[in-house]
């Protein structure tokens, strides 16, 4: 197995989550925003590169029978402030690795994408068969990455491609730190050291915010599954809950009060967003089995 962006918080649960049922497995990452410290001490092959380039891309390619195509420069506002790097490494990355595992005669591509090619919806929960409407340039480039995967299992025989759309993925190794920074991580960090957190808009804007073991279940499903090739999966845990909620649940598991300080809606963020599932229940036999309050206290028991 290929893990591009490897490094990363989702690239490097997965890659343990490959590594327990025993694939030999080969990390792709240029660790612009992942982190080594994310793959101490695991028995995989790490190359070093940039998407952007197809030798580095191919010679990470050559040799394996499945490619979990992850890496990507993530955050809609980076893509806000920088829409010119959010589209080359996000689309052109992404044909890269998609010429680069057809040139090989790799099996099967699964490009992880994004809720954010929905863009605001008012039929919720949202379908894969929805007409895709993304309002940020991150949006807009992991939805032509999807197309291109499509397209890749349209016109060139026997070559597989999955799409899986993934929808706020929280857990263990997702960073704080950063300044494009998720809002749980952020939210466990701030409330534990008895800091106000900052919400942005009034926070009654619903999220399907999914623990990153039903990510890693659901990925590794779709790269065996019969019957999906060409097709555009939602993982996530089809459980929507306003942002206040889980700020609620935070302080609770922490046993601490919470203080909110609110801030105005960001640029290309939306109102509200969760999936229907039913299509990977279906086709990959997947059900998402941790649910919030669980996925929450794993999480903080690695962040406090």
């Amino acid at each position: 197995m290929l893990v591009t962006g490897g490094g990363g918080f989702i690239g490097s649960n997965l890659v343990r989550g490959l590594l327990e049922r025993g694939d030999d497995v080969r990390v792709l990452d240029n660790f612009s925003t992942g982190d080594r410290a994310n793959l101490e001490g695991l028995h995989i092959e790490v190359v070093e590169g940039e998407l952007r380039s197809y030798e580095r891309v191919h010679n990470a390619v050559r040799g394996r029978e499945v490619v979990f195509h992850l890496g990507a420069l993530g955050s809609v506002p980076r893509s806000v402030q920088d829409p010119l790097t959010s589209s080359a490494v996000n689309i052109e990355g992404t044909l890269n690795v998609l010429l680069a595992a057809r040139d090989e005669g790799v099996r099967r591509v699964v490009y992880s994408s994004s809720s954010s090619v929905y863009g605001p919806r008012r039929e919720l929960p949202v379908k894969e068969d929805l007409p895709p409407d993304p309002i940020s340039p991150y949006g807009v480039a992991k939805l032509a990455a999807e197309r291109y995967c499509v397209s890749f299992s349209r016109v060139y025989e026997s070559f597989e491609t999955v799409v899986v759309r993934y929808f706020n993925v929280f857990g263990p190794r997702q960073s704080p730190s950063s300044q494009y920074a998720a809002v749980i991580p952020l939210f466990v960090t701030a409330i534990a050291a008895g800091e106000p957190i900052t919400v942005y808009g009034d926070g009654e804007q619903r999220r399907d915010f999914t623990y990153v073991s039903n990510v890693v279940d659901g990925t590794m499903r779709a790269a065996e599954a019969g019957g999906a090739s060409g097709r555009i999966f939602n993982v996530a845990a089809s459980a929507p809950v306003t942002v206040n909620d889980v700020a609620t649940a935070i302080g609770s598991v922490l046993g601490k009060p919470v203080e909110k300080t609110f801030a105005p809606p960001r640029v290309g963020d939306i109102r509200d967003s969760w999936a229907d599932v039913t299509a990977a229940r279906d086709v990959l036999g997947w059900e998402p089995t941790v649910g919030l309050e669980d996925g929450l206290r794993r999480t903080i028991e690695t962040l406090v």
